[in-house]
């Protein structure tokens, strides 16, 4: 079922509401009981998967229905934005964190001295604000409906992930999840800012913010062929 803004509606909807649901604590008791943790965290991946690949292949046919016309100026913000959020993305699939799929055992490992490391402590969910920021930049420039569409389902996901992850994790770690709740920040910067915790330059390094260059001039570079129009301003 591709080939209109309904379709599109409904594949964005299943994705979104997909991770809540699964996610939530009830649902993912129930399933792990039944299935086992590994059968949970592989239907979870199924599902997850195939609402992705039919909401792209809605998003790839969907009718062009113009909604504004953005400024030309505006081409430039994605350009500038997804250098910064491909860094929080790489940095947050590549740093330890308890906010990661399957990151309790992160807090449980008692080699762990640092609960917070790296971009953590800029904010305890930098993947999120890497997608979200991706979904804003593209919004930006991008007037029709399927965009809104695409693009507000991501956003939306990423922004009420990043809660729905902190009240799952303080239900389930307890007294665990206190010393990264302490020491880190939803907000960016807001846990710097406040003097809870300090920058660990170390934590990041040298080759997470050179992957991100590299993706980007990748992306640079292979856009027209992936999306179609350059991701440069004409």
């Amino acid at each position: 079922m591709i080939g209109s803004l309904d379709a599109l509606v409904a594949a964005t909807v299943l994705f979104v509401a997909g991770h809540f649901l699964l996610s939530s604590l009830p649902p993912r008791r129930a399933m792990t009981e039944l299935l086992g943790p590994q059968g949970f965290r592989i239907a979870y991946s199924v599902v997850a998967l195939a609402a992705f690949v039919w909401m792209l292949r809605a998003y790839g046919v969907a009718p062009v229905v113009a909604l504004w016309d953005p400024p030309a100026a505006f081409a430039w913000i994605p350009v500038l934005v997804m250098p910064i959020a491909l860094l929080l993305a790489v940095c947050g699939i590549t740093t330890p964190s308890a906010t990661l799929v399957g990151g309790e055992a992160h807090l449980s490992n008692p080699g762990v001295h640092d609960v917070a490391p790296g971009i953590q402590r800029v904010t305890r969910h930098p993947f999120l604000w890497g997608t979200a920021l991706w979904a804003l930049s593209h919004l930006a420039v991008n007037g029709d409906a399927a965009d809104v569409i695409l693009m507000g389902g991501i956003l939306g996901l990423s922004l009420g992930g990043m809660k729905h992850i902190d009240l799952r994790r303080e239900a389930t770690l307890g007294a665990a999840w206190g010393p990264v709740a302490l020491t880190t920040s939803t907000l960016p910067f807001a846990a710097l800012a406040t003097g809870r915790t300090t920058m660990d330059w170390q934590g990041i390094g040298w080759w997470r913010p050179a992957l991100a260059l590299a993706l980007y001039a990748a992306l640079l570079h292979f856009h027209p062929m992936i999306i179609g129009v350059s991701a440069l301003p004409a």
